[in-house]
């Protein structure tokens, strides 16, 4: 379905260029570049063009959204930090100056022992956010950081380096959380989530939504504040997205929980637009303009996430997916199955499987990202294989009748795709697999079989899906449809539609994953129960209750 098209909010000179540059040539040429740089508010003479401000000048604290961290390795970690006094302004608060912000890594909570220390330029090209590659560091240990701007000290922050990659680590607890609307409710599950005693975090995606947010924080119905009325728009320009993470980072349980823990981010559609394919978008303007977009999004995204230099994007490209390891125990494969994917069969409608979505040309993560995922698995060395990415793997039918139809949005509308990925999980000799998945506001736990039509078929892994953190409102443990999956889905072993999230405890003989939900999200203050919790075995795949 393709909403009406509506005016663009891009200048008329950047949609004139758009219009004359191709995909290729948009990517290419240097009047794309041109035209991008005036898309993404980018200096011509880059970082040199900004004067050095004087940090007593900050009379106001700048560490209003809070610090981060993520990506551990084995010997360094990135620290994150954004410098915004007035966070809801399109400045921040800030001039367009460069702003030397000082930095600390330590071992005890209290900073008396430092591990290391230095400082990092906060420039204004990148809305004075800070990303610290933190190296030298020891392997498989906890670190506290923090950050200081004149006389302004920020919250302090945890995390923890990754295990040196040939060390046998005996476990690993991780979290897995989705799909963070702010206008559908609170941040709860994040408060239970600083608390727990987690190694780390995948957010699996719509960590922010394009959509308005009225003044009264939609369904958090503010009575203490009234939001501008500059987030009650859909996201469309750079500076709308830089504000919108603002607006979402600035709630305390979401920074409580990037201060507790260090996370590992991908996206999936929300963070630019609603079930967007590659290059092509959901609303009916042209591509070129769409990339325009993009390019923005995907800015902002790199700006308000702890990631790495590699994944800095270059206009409306961004090499998102990349490999993690936890000694021989884990290792993460991070896909991105937004980018480089065909688009949605059948026009993105629930659909019986049939010639287009099962076309073999079709993809759910392009030729390059595949072969990168299944030759990481042939020279794999851990005990367990976890795809962290976005959008249901296993297949679910809607209807109680054969056929019946599935989404188009998920991997069931690209079979070849996922049969392909499959059959090079056996090839590898991948013994035992996990897929973490997000996006449909509701928690689900998969046997993933090698033929879903065939339920005596072998089992090749299993897939754990995070519910919603406050997308969907407060749901409910039945959803509607709990009868026609629990019934039409032999291999799906629980079904749950309240919000919260998901820890895995990777172990040497087994992983157990526990469901955490709260009954509502729409009002402060729920309380965190686990729903259901089941293990599955090394080298015997398939999940059972705990």
């Amino acid at each position: 379905m393709t909403p009406a098209a509506r005016p663009s909010q891009h200048a008329p000179e950047l949609r004139a260029a758009a219009r004359h540059i191709g995909r290729r040539g948009f990517l290419t040429t240097t009047g794309a570049a041109a035209a991008l740089a005036f898309a993404t508010s980018l200096p011509s003479a880059g970082v040199a063009a900004a004067a050095e401000l004087d940090a007593a000048r900050i009379t106001e604290n700048p560490f209003t959204l809070g610090v981060g961290s993520g990506d551990p390795l084995p010997g360094s970690v990135i620290l994150w930090t954004r410098l915004a006094p007035a966070p809801f302004q399109a400045d921040s608060g800030l001039p367009a100056e460069r702003v030397t912000v000082q930095w600390e890594l330590a071992h005890d909570e209290r900073f008396r022992r430092i591990a290391r220390r230095g400082t990092v330029t906060a420039h204004p090209e990148f809305h004075h956010t800070v990303h610290v590659e933190a190296g030298h560091l020891e392997a498989g240990r906890v670190y506290y950081y923090r950050f200081r701007v004149g006389r302004w000290v920020s919250p302090a922050g945890r995390t923890r380096t990754a295990p040196d990659p040939g060390s046998r680590v005996s476990e690993l607890t991780l979290a897995a959380v989705s799909c963070q609307a702010y206008h559908d409710g609170y941040y709860t599950p994040y408060a239970h989530l600083a608390a727990d005693d987690v190694d780390l975090v995948f957010h699996l995606g719509d960590y922010l939504y394009e959509y308005a947010v009225d003044s009264a924080g939609g369904q958090r119905k503010y009575t203490d504040r009234t939001l501008p009325d500059l987030f009650n728009r859909e996201t469309l320009t750079l500076d709308d997205y830089r504000l919108r993470y603002a607006l979402y980072k600035s709630d305390p349980d979401l920074s409580a929980a990037h201060a507790a823990h260090p996370f590992v981010v991908t996206w999936d559609d929300h963070e630019t637009e609603n079930n967007y394919a590659d290059e092509i978008p959901e609303n009916d303007v042209p591509p070129e303009e769409f990339l325009l977009r993009r390019a923005a999004a995907y800015r902002a995204y790199w700006e308000n996430q702890p990631l790495r230099s590699p994944q800095r994007p270059a206009g409306p490209d961004m090499r998102l997916y990349r490999r993690l390891t936890w000694g021989r125990l884990a290792q993460f494969d991070v896909l991105d199955t937004r980018q480089y994917r065909s688009d949605q069969a059948y026009g993105d409608q629930a659909h019986v499987p049939g010639p287009e979505s099962d076309d073999p040309a079709r993809t759910m993560t392009g030729a390059t990202q595949e072969r990168w995922l299944l030759d990481g698995w042939r020279s794999s060395r851990a005990l367990w294989n976890v795809v962290p990415q976005q959008v249901l793997f296993a297949r679910r039918h809607m209807d109680a009748t054969t056929p019946s139809r599935v989404s188009m949005d998920a991997w069931d509308g690209y079979s070849a795709s996922r049969r392909r990925v499959l059959d090079g999980a056996k090839a590898a000799g991948v013994e035992n697999l996990m897929v973490l998945s997000g996006d449909v506001h509701s928690a689900y736990a998969f046997d993933i079989k090698d033929d879903f039509a065939d339920q005596s078929s072998a089992t090749l892994g299993t897939e754990i899906v995070a519910t919603s953190i406050s997308s969907g409102r407060d749901g409910a443990d039945k959803p509607p449809t709990w009868d026609t999956y629990m019934s039409a889905n032999p291999h799906l072993r629980f079904f749950n539609g309240r919000r919260g999230y998901v820890t895995v405890a990777l172990g040497r003989e087994s992983a157990r994953a526990d469901f955490k939900t709260v009954p509502y999200v729409t009002t402060q203050g729920a309380p965190v129960t686990t729903a259901a919790s089941f293990v599955t075995e090394v080298g015997e795949q398939g999940l059972k209750p705990a």
